[in-house]
């Protein structure tokens, strides 16, 4: 990136630490804390769980945004050895401890039914299947050992310079991982012990977080992001609830849909100013929604490039190939999704 052409408002990105420690030779660390993250009783169950790294090549080399390896133990249905899982690492640059020394990540238990993945699975096999890493996270203990590995990701981390840039954080589930980090470092700051003090400025360009999330005690750090808000008058949080009525009484909704309804009194200027960056993490559904309403409405200069295969055609004769296909973000337009 140091040596890149950049067009007005991309983003210089930090030189970030990738695969220190390989999933074949995986360091160990211990579970320092593991609580449930959830803003109420919920049918979902979504824990915060804490992990020292010290003495590993993790230890003050990862950033907010990155993510990190978890092997579960144990042997897969083939009889080998379970395979690295990725999860976000939910913790500021300088960690839970503000030494780098310890991460979070925010994994939810995994409860389902089987359902066939090849041909050759019985269409009637429907017994519960529990996530075998999410589910094993979950269960840790203070002083568990974790095998892992990382990090891993360069792109979808803060820029070198913030306040050179507005921020648009969309998530859903437990894709706010990332943006309870980034959130606490543009504005909260190391503690007064930490070695990122000294060089530490609070961000004061305009954040907007939209949270998007089934029910209201589905919510993930909700009471962080509201304190945040309180705290901070560029930090603006907005919860999008879909399976309830909103507090106006209209129709629940998805994210993308906010962001269509507030277009007007909020969003567009800030699509429109080159400042501005978008980052996505969460459910596929959702990078759909964005790009679909960027391209109508005419925001996508800067985030999207269209092939020229679909030059021709609307956005909203779209489909979904071709916002699979034919669509991509640029790099002022970060993307996590699954």
């Amino acid at each position: 990136m140091k040596n890149a052409v950049h067009l007005v408002g991309e983003p210089t990105l930090p030189e970030v630490k990738m695969h220190l420690i390989p999933p074949t030779a995986p360091a160990h660390g211990t579970v320092v804390s593991n609580g449930l993250c959830m803003k109420g009783k919920s049918a979902s169950f979504v824990r915060h769980v804490c992990i020292d790294v010290s003495g590993t090549e993790m230890a003050g080399n990862f950033r907010s945004g990155q993510s990190f390896g978890v092997l579960p133990p144990g042997l897969d249905a083939f009889g080998k050895p379970e395979k690295v899982r990725l999860y976000s690492i939910a913790s500021p640059t300088w960690g839970e401890d503000g030494h780098g020394r310890v991460l979070a990540t925010t994994p939810k238990r995994l409860i389902s039914e089987r359902s066939p993945q090849r041909k050759s699975d019985p269409l009637s096999d429907h017994r519960l299947f529990l996530g075998v890493c999410s589910n094993y996270l979950c269960d840790l203990q203070p002083g568990d050992s974790v095998s892992f590995s990382g990090p891993a990701g360069k792109r979808f981390v803060l820029p070198e310079d913030p306040s050179q840039h507005d921020f648009l954080f969309l998530a859903t589930g437990t894709g706010i991982a990332p943006f309870r980090g980034m959130a606490m470092e543009l504005l909260q700051g190391p503690p007064a012990d930490s070695p990122w003090r000294a060089d530490w400025k609070k961000c004061t360009s305009r954040i907007e977080l939209v949270m998007g999330s089934p029910y209201t005690t589905d919510l993930l750090y909700d009471d962080l992001f509201k304190e945040l808000s309180l705290h901070h008058s560029n930090f603006h949080y907005h919860p999008v609830i879909s399976r309830e009525l909103r507090n106006d009484g209209g129709k629940g909704e998805y994210t993308h849909q906010f962001l269509e309804r507030r277009l007007g009194d909020h969003y567009d200027s800030m699509l429109r100013n080159p400042r501005t960056l978008i980052y996505i993490c969460g459910l596929a559904g959702m990078q759909m929604g964005l790009f679909r309403i960027l391209g109508e409405k005419g925001l996508g200069t800067g985030y999207l490039t269209v092939d020229e295969v679909i030059a021709d055609v609307p956005p909203r004769e779209w489909t979904e190939e071709h916002l699979k296909r034919r669509v991509r973000p640029t790099h002022r337009c970060m993307i996590e999704v699954y």
